[in-house]
């Protein structure tokens, strides 16, 4: 028997509120992010020639190479290899609309918990032992909040030490959901 969705509610709320504290807690106690970014020695510089084109909020890379045959191409190819080789993302201009964004990060983790409790609803019935919705739920929520970053690292050139930092939080957030949903998991009806 699955577990009726109106009962996970409660749960993914908790659940929520609880990794979003737990956010804040990474982000502006611990602050072991703070060594994910750097500052180039140019910024000023960096940032005039940017401007000075006035690019659109996107991401850009350089060089800008559309598909692979262009890199057959032997001017492509020096281009890589002199470089710089970067992916640069463009914001709007303007200080982060700070509300906005704890706005949607609320929201990501709520609809991430409901999501992950809707993955272990179909897995356990009511009642299930608390050790076992634990295990259950830290994992769905592990792979739900961590495991999509790894691609960044191969791809797109994060540091796979930053790699390693969000895959720290996704854990801390799963334990968080799984600890929630144990002990918030609904009995037998």
């Amino acid at each position: 028997m699955n577990v009726p969705g109106m009962d996970l509610l409660l749960p993914a709320g908790v659940a929520a509120v609880l990794a979003w504290i737990a956010s804040i807690l990474i982000h502006l106690v611990l602050k072991y992010h703070n060594s994910d970014y750097n500052q180039l020695e140019n910024e000023l510089d960096v940032a005039s020639a940017l401007g000075a084109t006035s690019p659109k909020p996107k991401i850009y890379n350089l060089p800008f190479c559309t598909d692979m045959k262009a890199l057959e191409d032997d001017s492509m190819k020096r281009r890589f290899e002199d470089g710089p080789v970067a992916l640069v993302t463009v914001m709007p201009n303007g200080l982060p609309p700070m509300g906005k964004l704890i706005g949607l990060q609320v929201a990501y983790f709520l609809i991430g918990a409901l999501l992950i409790g809707f993955c272990v609803s179909q897995a356990l019935a009511p009642g299930a032992p608390w050790m076992q919705v634990f295990r259950v739920t830290s994992a769905v929520a592990f792979l739900a909040y961590g495991w999509a970053v790894i691609p960044f690292a191969i791809w797109y050139g994060h540091p796979w030490s930053v790699t390693a930092k969000y895959l720290l939080d996704a854990l801390i957030y799963g334990l968080v959901t799984g600890g929630v949903y144990a002990w918030l998991w609904p009995a037998p009806a």
